[in-house]
């Protein structure tokens, strides 16, 4: 039977950056994560980036493509493809998970001998609040 591979403790400087991440209301870049985190000793970019890659390694982040950034994973540590509802208005992500979608697409990739090397599902948009902020008022 395969085992699981084990993941070693967060350092300090990971578990900072995660905290961030998840303190955070909106995905934040390398360089964000390190400007708010100067204070605590987070003061190289490789530094940052190497955290970043241990996080989404261990399913605790992941990084929004179209963003260039990175976001707390919501449904914990998972190694699963998240989907990711982006609001263009107020900046928010929202992740959640449509295995019917990942499948579908993992179906096409195999009918068209198409190796997939990593999977990411956005979704640009409106939120629901800044939507109804921006609805007409009732005349």
């Amino acid at each position: 039977m395969a085992r699981k591979p084990r993941i070693r403790a967060l350092n300090a400087k990971e578990q900072l950056i995660a905290q961030e991440l998840r303190r955070a209301r909106r995905p934040l870049s390398a360089y964000e994560l390190m400007e708010r985190l100067s204070d605590q000793g987070v003061s190289a970019p490789v530094t940052v980036y190497r955290a970043l890659a241990r996080l989404t390694e261990a399913g605790l982040a992941h990084r929004v493509e179209s963003m260039n950034a990175f976001v707390a994973c919501t449904h914990g540590p998972h190694t699963a493809n998240a989907v990711f509802a982006i609001c263009e208005g107020c900046g928010s992500v929202i992740e959640f998970s449509e295995p019917d979608a990942v499948a579908c697409l993992s179906r096409w990739a195999v009918s068209n001998a198409f190796e997939v090397a990593r999977m990411t599902l956005e979704l640009r948009g409106r939120c629901r609040g800044c939507a109804l902020e921006q609805s007409p008022a009732p005349v």
